[in-house]
Parts: structure tokens; C-alpha cells; sequence
């Protein structure tokens, strides 16, 4: 572990020595074993940054790589769905969760490598960093911050960088 690692855990988070405070899956954290499609928890491990996708019309680029997305883009978290896991386009026929939403949650998410690139079915769909919805207010299985805080990490952190779930 190092100090350009974001380390989490039920209490808070730590990057580059500043504390932040999380908001984590309303199932608590489980074993990366115990991890189930729509169980609401977050997953122990090592987790790595895979990329960053934010909303243009809303606000300013986060950091240089990340990636638009709009009204047609969709995340996958269908287990009948070949691209079960996955970036999707609308129309989609499967369930899927629209990442253009109306509220601010994920107006910057980074997404992490949990179940990907090869998913599991059923071992559950991502586990993004994104807004919270309120102070350590629970997530359905994601790590979420504060905005400012959100905008602060996706600076600080590139592609690989390690997203560190201690239970």
C-alpha cells in the first residue's frame, strides 16, 4: 500500500495522507467471494481505476481522461445479458441502469475493474466511485464522496490506480 492508493474503509477514506469521508453499500462490505447481483454490498479488495466518464453539459472536464457520456449510455446489470457489466447504448433490451441521470450521482463516476472486463454472472455489476446522495448516506453497493472531494480524487488518481475496500 502507498499513499497514492485510495484506501477505504467503513470509517472513511484516505488518499495521499488527506481523510475523506465514504459512503459505501448499504449491505456493508463483504469478501469479494460473498458479493451477489443487487445485494447492496461492497466489495474487500483491490480494486483498480479502469476510467472516468462525466457529464459535459454539466460541468467542466474532471481530468484529462475522462470520457462523455449522454442520454444513450447505459451500464448492463442484466446476468442474462451477454454484456452483462459492461458500457451499453440504448436501445437496450436488458435491465440496465442509465448513467445519464437526472440527479448529480453520476455526473463524475470512475469505474473500477470489480467483475471486469470478463463478469461473472451474478457475482455482481459495477462498483463505481460517485457522488453521494447525502452525507454517508448508503449506496446500492458503490463508494461514493462528496462532490468537491469526487472532483478532487479523480484528479489526483489515474487509469490503474488502486481503489483499496478494507471491511
Amino acid at each position: 500500500m502507498n499513499a497514492a492508493d485510495l484506501v477505504v474503509t467503513p470509517w472513511g477514506a484516505r488518499l495521499l495522507g488527506r481523510a475523506i469521508p465514504v459512503a459505501l453499500g448499504r449491505g456493508g462490505i463483504v469478501p469479494p467471494g460473498a458479493k451477489r447481483e443487487g445485494d447492496g454490498a461492497t466489495p474487500a479488495g483491490v480494486h483498480r481505476i479502469t476510467g472516468c466518464l462525466w457529464r459535459a453539459e454539466r460541468l467542466a472536464r474532471p481530468c484529462g481522461w475522462a470520457e462523455p457520456i449522454g442520454p444513450s449510455d447505459l451500464w448492463s446489470d442484466d446476468v442474462k445479458d451477454e454484456d452483462y457489466n459492461r458500457l451499453v447504448r440504448a436501445p437496450h433490451p436488458f435491465s440496465h441502469e442509465r448513467l445519464a441521470r437526472p440527479d448529480p450521482l453520476y455526473d463524475v463516476v470512475l469505474l473500477t475493474d470489480w467483475n471486469w472486463p470478463r463478469a461473472e454472472k451474478g457475482r455482481g455489476s459495477a462498483i463505481f466511485v460517485h457522488s453521494w446522495r447525502a452525507p454517508r448516506h448508503p449506496t446500492a453497493g458503490c463508494v461514493a464522496f462528496r462532490r468537491d472531494h469526487l472532483l478532487w480524487i479523480a484528479k489526483q488518481i489515474a487509469p490503474g490506480s488502486r481503489l483499496i475496500v478494507r471491511g
